[in-house]
């Protein structure tokens, strides 16, 4: 893909990638596993007036065709998956911890080493038992305990199968997506949306207190969520010292345009960096971005005239992981994994030049002196996509909703092959 002329200049073709450096996809329980009926996001799919397009259902059925997609990612050359596990299965009462979930997850684990994939397993992506938010969720002053706990249990059960562990997924996404107004930053703004208050009837609160993590972008939420990502470590590193843990964050490449200095400047600080000074002393962080977010002086902007747009009419700007890497070097300079990137795109042409390109910058990070070991793309499969259904397409894997039929694209074996000459075929 070739930059515009208000991009980054990109650099030269260049194969940096370590040794053991570590390629693959993510998924997460919730957009994949299907029937995850004791969570959260489960009951604000299904509320009268819900701000969700459909219900997630048997999603991509993952939770019992996970070994033949486990194996499917294999065969195209990736060495990594990350997945997550599904806190409502493991814990769907509090204090009542599953052994049936539990094996599940061992066998997932297990088929990974079978077939030579690094797992990287994230502990919490979004969903939350439903007990959890009716105890007031992630803006409890109870919940880091509780997190913790869970944390401990499973790095008893399941530890000795994986050697790095994020935490939590995209702690300050809410914070972006408060930014486009998509979310409440108080609590009694949920008053009067019908998600929060069907909910809340639901688990027997009020709608101030159903605070979901994606979600919440309160001030108390970030106290919490900060709280519940230290206790977790200390709790896993109590368990298994040797194991490699941070979180993974939802960072942007914030741009300005005319007049909007200010404000890119407050939300570098609120979504980006100060969740990367809470990351210091971790073994890594995670680093998530997709695009670039332009802002005005009232905020987001729409993309320029004769950008690359997908058909969604969102911008396409593959440039944006390296700023995001390059940032957090620059701030913390800690191992870094990129944890998700990736497209929604119905033209996978776009996709492959998307990777190609992202790749691309992510290496030139790298031979600059940047300390990224791994990269994964976002999603190994067509999936849900929370709030937006099963409309967007990012996965590098198509799935037929109706048999859940699996066929690979062009961009999953490109990826593929990237990853198998760690990084020398995009000099081609």
């Amino acid at each position: 893909m070739t930059a515009p002329a208000s991009s980054p200049v990109p650099a030269a073709p260049t194969t940096p990638f370590p040794e053991g450096f570590l390629w693959g996809t993510a998924t997460a329980s919730h957009q994949v596993e299907g029937g995850n009926v004791n969570n959260d996001v489960w009951l604000y799919e299904h509320v009268p007036g819900t701000m969700y397009a459909e219900s997630s259902g048997d999603a991509c059925d993952h939770y019992t065709r996970y070994r033949e997609d486990i194996a499917l990612l294999a065969s195209l050359g990736l060495n990594s998956y990350r997945f997550s596990l599904e806190w409502s299965r493991i814990e769907p009462a509090e204090g009542e911890f599953s052994a049936v979930a539990i094996a599940h997850y061992r066998d997932m684990l297990r088929a990974c080493r079978e077939h030579g994939l690094t797992p990287i397993v994230t502990y919490h992506h979004f969903t939350s038992p439903q007990w959890l938010i009716a105890r007031g969720g992630w803006e409890d002053a109870g919940t880091p305990a509780l997190f913790a706990r869970y944390c401990r249990r499973v790095t008893q059960e399941l530890g000795d199968l994986f050697d790095i562990a994020c935490t939590m997924n995209e702690p300050n996404l809410a914070i972006l997506l408060g930014e486009m107004g998509m979310c409440e930053r108080e609590p009694a703004q949920r008053f009067g949306n019908p998600t929060w208050e069907g909910a809340a009837r639901a688990l027997g609160t009020t709608a101030d207190k159903v605070a979901g993590f994606q979600l919440s972008a309160t001030p108390q939420a970030y106290e919490i969520k900060c709280a519940a990502h230290k206790a977790a470590v200390q709790a896993i590193k109590a368990v298994k010292p040797d194991m490699q843990v941070g979180w993974t964050l939802a960072n942007s490449d914030f741009h300005a345009a005319p007049g909007g200095e200010e404000r890119v400047a407050r939300m570098n600080e609120e979504n980006n960096l100060r969740y990367l000074r809470v990351s210091e002393g971790d073994d890594f962080v995670g680093l998530q971005t997709y695009n670039r977010t332009v802002l005005g002086p009232d905020g987001p902007v729409p993309p320029e005239e004769g950008a690359v747009l997908n058909q969604g009419g969102e911008e396409i700007w593959p440039w944006a992981i390296g700023a995001v890497v390059r940032q957090a070097w620059d701030a913390v300079k800690m191992p870094i994994y990129v944890t998700e990137n990736g497209l929604n795109t119905g033209d996978d042409t776009q996709r492959v030049d998307f990777l190609r390109t992202a790749i691309g910058e992510v290496g030139a990070a790298i031979a600059d002196g940047v300390d990224v070991r791994g990269y994964m793309c976002w999603s190994a499969m067509d999936n849900f996509e929370w709030i937006f259904g099963y409309g967007p397409k990012f996965g590098i894997i198509a799935v037929d909703r109706d048999t859940q039929a699996r066929t690979p694209k062009p961009s999953a074996h490109i990826l593929g092959e990237i990853a198998q000459s760690n990084g020398a075929v995009l000099n081609r």
